[in-house]
């Protein structure tokens, strides 16, 4: 239920727009978007010129004061629930956190409780609070990381813009099977729904454009760390790219590595139990090098219960103070142990399964493209 106001945003109009008409200092100095605009027309102190409620179509003078003042929200339909979070930054625009591994952003249907939404709720409310919970971006329940959440609607539209005109910088740090074939490059593969598991995700060609930037940043045996940057936001965009390249994150249950497969073991769910050696060794699909690769591959999925996957970096403009912010998450203790767990073995001896050296690596940049199987053929 609505109860006031919050906080108005503040425009002071200079020497070279007077003269102008509120509706453009509104949408070309103040960024406010159309969908917003219309919203405020209808509240009652949404627009204001000097303290007074006029219409847009009103033409403004050197240092007039422009105000624009959005009702406060709530999120009824969410569950105030006291659970731990980190919180990154916080003020009067924006909340940014350090989501853990394991919780879901959002309630969704048959998950109402036990989400960052009903902690974030619960902390507002504790605070006499009262702000819609407004996540800009959303992580996968297994990845940690930086998340921002917008508290009001200005703040939301402002920085999905940004994330629309490619301005906002989003940084992950990935612990994967094997090595890519150079060692910082493009992944450039259209993302959409499996047909035969719509849970899932594929690269093809008829998907929706995606792009992940890359950059290996560590060498283990039989393993990697590298660095991503998104320039597209699909659904487990990491996870399926660097799947389709041939290095799949570590304890990823759902884009397990392809040896699996060969092997006839199951994989494609979350938390599919990792075979034991004994398993492996009954497998007659696999030559000796393959099985002591996939003896390694099961190693290393079964050191982690989830992707090894963490959003470590953000960086946007406030969208009111207009200065740039960067955050940045430390790594959570599971992934903690794991690198901790590869840079050992790295500095004693290569491990089971690694048959590829840093001085065998391509230093330089490559672009992965994925061409229809029909195409490869013709070449």
């Amino acid at each position: 239920m609505t109860t006031g106001y919050y906080s108005p945003i503040t425009y002071q109009v200079p020497p070279s727009e007077d003269g102008w008409l509120l509706k453009t200092i509104l949408q070309k100095r103040m960024d406010v978007s159309r969908k917003l605009l219309s919203r405020l027309k209808m509240t009652e102190q949404g627009i204001m010129l000097n303290g007074e409620r006029v219409y847009i179509s009103v033409r403004v003078n050197t240092g007039d004061t422009v105000q624009i003042r959005m009702e406060q929200e709530t999120s009824e339909d969410i569950l105030p629930q006291p659970l731990p979070f980190e919180i990154l930054y916080e003020d009067e625009h924006l909340l940014v956190v350090n989501k853990a591994a394991g919780m879901i952003v959002h309630p969704t249907h048959g998950h109402y409780t036990d989400t960052l939404a009903n902690g974030v709720v619960y902390y507002w409310a504790q605070k006499g609070e009262q702000f819609r919970f407004r996540p800009v971006h959303r992580l996968d329940q297994e990845t940690s990381g930086v998340l921002v959440i917008a508290k009001n609607p200005y703040s939301h539209q402002h920085i999905s813009e940004q994330m629309i005109a490619g301005t906002v910088d989003k940084r992950y740090n990935a612990w994967v099977h094997g090595v890519p074939a150079v060692l910082s490059g493009d992944i450039d593969g259209p993302i959409d729904r499996d047909p035969a598991e719509p849970h899932r995700r594929i690269v093809t060609p008829d998907g929706y454009p995606s792009l992940t930037r890359y950059e290996v940043k560590e060498v283990y045996p039989g393993a990697a760390k590298v660095e991503l940057k998104l320039e597209s936001g699909r659904t487990h965009q990491i996870r399926v790219h660097m799947s389709s390249i041939g290095c799949p994150l570590i304890g990823d249950g759902m884009y397990r590595h392809p040896l699996y497969s060969k092997a006839g073991l199951p994989a494609g769910e979350p938390g599919a139990r990792v075979p034991e050696r004994a398993q492996l060794e009954r497998v007659a699909e696999l030559d000796a090098k393959e099985r002591v690769q996939l003896e390694r591959i099961a190693e290393l999925d079964a050191s982690i219960s989830r992707q090894a996957l963490h959003a470590v970096r953000l960086s946007f403009q406030h969208p009111v103070l207009r200065t740039e912010l960067v955050f940045e998450a430390p790594l959570p203790p599971d992934l903690a142990l794991l690198q901790a767990k590869l840079q050992r073995e790295t500095a004693a001896a290569p491990a089971p399964g690694c048959d590829r050296e840093l001085d065998e690596q391509i230093r330089g940049k490559s672009t992965f493209e994925f061409i229809p199987s029909e195409q490869k053929e013709a070449s």
